[in-house]
């Protein structure tokens, strides 16, 4: 293979690494969906392997009523820590190819661009494992188990209601958007089109003008925001007659918590470049480089298994 325009720079300067640090972040955050519900946490170097989130009671009400004079005694603050281990991920792509490492590369940015998507397929998938396992399960059809579901016990907007119902009854508090209180929901391709049909549902095309949006919105329904994602659970011939089985999530603000991936300049998230040559003996022909993503520390974890319902439904055909 003939290699143009070789260069024998070892490492990337300080400009293009922030330029390309940016650009992954900034790319895996318009692309993850399961992590942007989650409360986020930072994870400062220094301070080891777990991460700690924090689960409050809210207070009772008041019905005693204050005395002239007389103060009160304070409420005790009940809290619960939640901690988790964070892990490193990340991936790469070798290329034969020269890097010109004193400017923007396109073939770099393009692998940048790949990368990205993986990171931020990894980052979802991780999220999405945890939250999926939670404890709080609701069944379709009036079934009691994922192995009796049957094809035809597919998602209807009295799942939706019902689900509305356990969290409000649970007290899982509303995320906030323009002054208004909405649960979220997270649902597959397969899974949409029953609720899409009904006339309470109000697609995002009716107000995206005046509301910011999330990763994969669709519309609402029943103070619900739904986000759809191609990558919500199947589970394979796991129902009744070996029908599949999907799975939409329907949750609270708080219901789970995620390492907060940060900000430009300020993320655990970053690019690595390794041009040709900087392997040393093992790259004796200066013929490898690579590009790749890494997040030196990432976790999630369920905080109040009461925010949170997964409902079971076969996937519909």
């Amino acid at each position: 293979m003939t290699t143009i325009n070789k260069s024998t720079s070892q490492s990337l300067h300080t400009t293009v690494q922030n330029y390309y640090d940016g650009k992954l972040l900034l790319e895996m955050e318009k692309q993850l969906v399961f992590y942007q519900g989650g409360q986020r946490r930072s994870l400062p170097k220094g301070n080891g392997k777990v991460v700690e989130f924090w689960r409050y009671q809210p207070f009772s009400a008041v019905t005693t009523p204050l005395s002239e004079g007389v103060v009160p005694d304070g409420q005790a603050l009940t809290m619960e820590k939640v901690t988790a281990e964070v892990k490193p991920y990340g991936g790469y792509v070798a290329t034969t190819d020269v890097l010109d490492l004193t400017g923007v590369n396109t073939q770099t940015n393009q692998l940048v661009h790949l990368m990205a998507k993986q990171g931020a397929l990894s980052v979802d998938h991780i999220v999405r494992d945890v939250i999926c396992a939670g404890t709080n399960v609701q069944y379709t059809g009036g079934k009691t188990a994922r192995s009796a579901l049957a094809a035809t016990d597919v998602l209807k907007l009295e799942d939706i209601r019902k689900a509305v119902r356990a969290l409000e009854k649970a007290g899982a508090p509303k995320f906030n958007r323009g002054g208004k209180g909405y649960y979220k929901a997270i649902v597959g391709s397969d899974a949409k089109f029953s609720l899409m049909g009904d006339s309470l549902w109000e697609d995002k095309a009716k107000y995206q003008q005046a509301e910011q949006l999330e990763n994969g919105e669709i519309g609402k329904l029943f103070g619900v925001i739904f986000i759809e994602s191609s990558e919500t659970p199947i589970y394979s011939k796991a129902g009744a007659s070996n029908a599949d089985v999907g799975a939409t999530l329907i949750f609270g603000e708080d219901a789970y918590g995620v390492v907060d991936l940060g900000i430009v300049g300020a993320s655990p998230v970053r690019t690595i470049v390794k041009p040709l040559g900087s392997a040393g003996t093992a790259d004796p022909l200066d013929q490898l480089a690579t590009v790749g993503w890494k997040v030196d520390g990432f976790t999630a974890a369920i905080l109040n298994q009461n925010w949170l319902v997964r409902i079971e439904h076969a996937i519909e055909a």
